[in-house]
């Protein structure tokens, strides 16, 4: 059976389609180590959220690693016209050690988080190859979150 030259055009933009989507296999050895929430306070108000943080790794950034921060939705109140839908921020660091080189550093952001939560939050991190402990806080009353992820050379 043979399609018409509308049909064969649209099957082949949609295939087309598909391969920019799928791309290639995800990438071997690629990983995400996801670290416990940070239960905290915030400023704008009386606001309470949580800040959620992961690493992910992959070879094809030897010795590096993405950082990623973002908040959980806020409850609390806050000031001006809205204050059931208030818009807080808080000041947060992932600390990180590299146990096998001795390196180490910090990224630090401003997390602005509404009744949605925030949006994310993410940077590459020169850590070097290795196994790598990172310290959770925030910059008002929190609880810290502690964990460790594995760097590839």
């Amino acid at each position: 059976m043979r399609l018409p030259k509308l049909a064969r055009a649209t099957v082949l933009l949609a295939g087309s389609a598909f391969a920019l989507v799928a791309g290639p296999a995800a990438t071997a050895g690629a990983a995400t180590a996801t670290f416990p929430d940070v239960p905290t306070l915030a400023y704008g108000g009386l606001c309470g959220t949580s800040i959620r943080t992961w690493a992910d790794t992959s070879p094809q950034w030897p010795g590096r690693a993405v950082l990623n921060v973002r908040a959980n939705p806020v409850t609390g109140i806050g000031p001006g016209e809205y204050p059931l839908a208030p818009l807080c921020e808080v000041l947060t660091t992932v600390a990180w050690r590299n146990l096998d080189t001795g390196a180490t550093g910090t990224y630090v952001n401003n997390v602005v988080t509404g009744i949605y939560g925030s949006i994310q939050y993410s940077l590459f991190q020169d850590t070097g190859p290795g196994r790598v402990d990172v310290v959770v806080t925030t910059n008002h009353a929190s609880i810290p979150a502690y964990g460790s992820f594995v760097v590839p050379a």
